[in-house]
């Protein structure tokens, strides 16, 4: 493949409750479900680019994110599972379907976030890597996403092969895709059915009568446990059947076929060969035991997931209460982010341990303050802080480092993560400018060259450098209390020269 497979549509977070049902409800006769689990996943089009990425392919998901506890989570989800996210502002809320089971079959669906928000206007790095795709999969869930005109322009210009998986909602695919994959009951919403007429007499109209609208290469209709029906420009459908039994939990076997697809044109597959292999990763997901069994074990078990409207950091689950815990945590960070950028302000963001916080820390923040209309701080967790230091580390907990933190008059706001690098905190916080504290005198590299200077990148974000107070660091204080020497404290301060190398935080 010459480009990343590119994913683009609507993510919605899936969230999976299971429980036991022992007695009815005293007030009302229904069942009363004692929840003993829960799991959160990315769906709709992260769902898809999640599977597509299991397949070792590189993945790139352009979506809408919104500024609250579902936006961020989504985005630890997907970064977790390797997707890279190319993330649009969304209004609104991140929109949820909650599943609730007992004994593996589901009781109720419960869906939450409202009406459809308006994303926000790609940037230049999402229309550049757009034309740079080897495939593209339109996952669409009617939510906005395949409806903005900078993006559709951007589609129907791609030369790669683009699937659009359609949903009666959305919009219509743009001319010249190579392939539409709908399913049954989608096709009979877009293209009614004539009274009487078979099952794959009805397939194979909607087929041709979507496929000459949309002036569509071809479509593929998915048939559920039957496999699939392909039309292209002649007069003859292929059926292509399942390889075995299929019978199992449905849910997401639409974007498993969809990805499927993608990935196969990708690679060089004709259309017909593409239909066939997704039918047989459908079939064979659907028979392994659907989401449940396809998708890895979350990081951390109920009850440390991170649940829509509680004031926790995005990846980790964390809450911080008490001084300056108004400050501290998702809540205040996406209230902060609606009054900011409502008023057309700057967000700048920082990052870091901040294990014994010193002047250096404070010159940086007090630095970083003056490029914006606020400044957010990214505190790593005390169980990231533990894998990049060692076992001795931190010296303060994550909950005082955040205090102490959001206690500063520079500082707006605090989320904390347990990521190694905070990728998954910057998709969902999309901050106009990421600081570093650079010691000038020593060397490395320049600010283009941070690893966190690409993922801004992707929301059109820059990165810059601010002067480090030289002779002050986490390790040489910790040195300096436990009786040793402190090396180099006072011989500099405040000495910019050349190039740049972030300090121990």
């Amino acid at each position: 493949m010459r480009g990343p497979v590119v994913v683009v549509g609507d993510t919605l977070l899936d969230r999976d409750v299971e429980g036991v049902v022992n007695r009815l409800c005293p007030d009302s006769p229904v069942p009363v479900l004692d929840e003993t689990s829960a799991v959160d996943r990315p769906g709709g089009a992260g769902l898809a680019a999640v599977f597509a990425a299991a397949q070792g392919a590189e993945v790139v998901l352009i979506t809408a994110l919104a500024d609250d506890a579902g936006g961020a989570r989504l985005s630890a989800l997907l970064a977790a599972a390797g997707v890279q996210v190319y993330p649009l502002s969304l209004s609104g809320a991140t929109p949820e379907k909650i599943r609730l089971r007992a004994r593996g079959r589901v009781l109720l669906r419960h869906d939450r976030g409202g009406a459809s928000g308006e994303p926000g206007q790609p940037s230049y790095e999402v229309l550049r890597v757009l034309a740079a795709a080897s495939a593209v999969l339109v996952s669409d869930y009617g939510r906005g996403v395949a409806r903005q005109p900078a993006l559709r322009a951007a589609l129907a210009a791609t030369r790669a092969p683009v699937v659009w998986d359609p949903h009666p909602r959305g919009p219509a695919a743009v001319p010249g895709v190579h392939l539409v994959t709908p399913n049954e009951s989608e096709v009979r919403e877009l293209v009614p059915a004539l009274p009487g007429a078979s099952r794959l007499a009805t397939a194979s109209r909607g087929a041709q009568g979507l496929r000459r609208r949309w002036r569509a290469g071809a479509v593929a209709v998915t048939l559920g446990g039957d496999g699939a029906l392909l039309c292209h420009a002649g007069s003859t459908p292929l059926v292509v059947p399942t390889p075995g039994s299929a019978e199992g939990d449905t849910c997401g076997a639409g974007d498993r076929f969809a990805a499927a697809a993608s990935l196969a044109l990708a690679r060089g597959a004709l259309v017909s060969e593409a239909v066939q292999a997704a039918v047989a990763e459908a079939s064979a997901y659907v028979a392994g035991g659907g989401v449940a069994s396809a998708l890895p074990p979350p990081e951390q078990p109920f009850p440390r997931v991170l649940r829509a409207g509680s004031n926790r950091g995005p990846a980790s689950g964390h809450g911080v209460t008490g001084p300056g815990g108004e400050r501290v945590g998702i809540a205040a960070v996406a209230t902060l982010l609606a009054e900011v950028r409502g008023a057309g302000g700057t967000v700048v963001a920082t990052g870091g341990c901040f294990d014994l916080l010193h002047a250096g820390h404070v010159a940086t923040l007090q630095a970083a303050r003056q490029l914006g209309d606020c400044l957010i701080v990214c505190v790593n967790s005390d169980t990231s802080v533990t894998g990049l230091k060692g076992p001795d580390r931190p010296v303060m907990s994550e909950g005082d480092r955040a205090r102490l933190l959001a206690a500063l008059s520079c500082v707006d706001a605090v989320l904390v993560f347990d990521e190694p690098t905070p990728e998954a905190v910057l998709s969902w916080l999309r901050p106009d400018v990421w600081v570093k504290g650079g010691d000038y005198a020593t060397g490395g590299p320049d600010a283009a060259g941070l690893p966190e200077a690409e993922v801004l990148r992707r929301w059109g974000g820059n990165t810059v450098v601010v002067p480090y107070l030289d002779g002050r660091s986490t390790s040489d204080l910790i040195t300096r209390s436990a009786g040793g020497p402190a090396p180099g404290l006072g011989e500099r301060t405040q000495q910019p020269v050349s190039t740049t190398r972030e300090r121990s935080r």
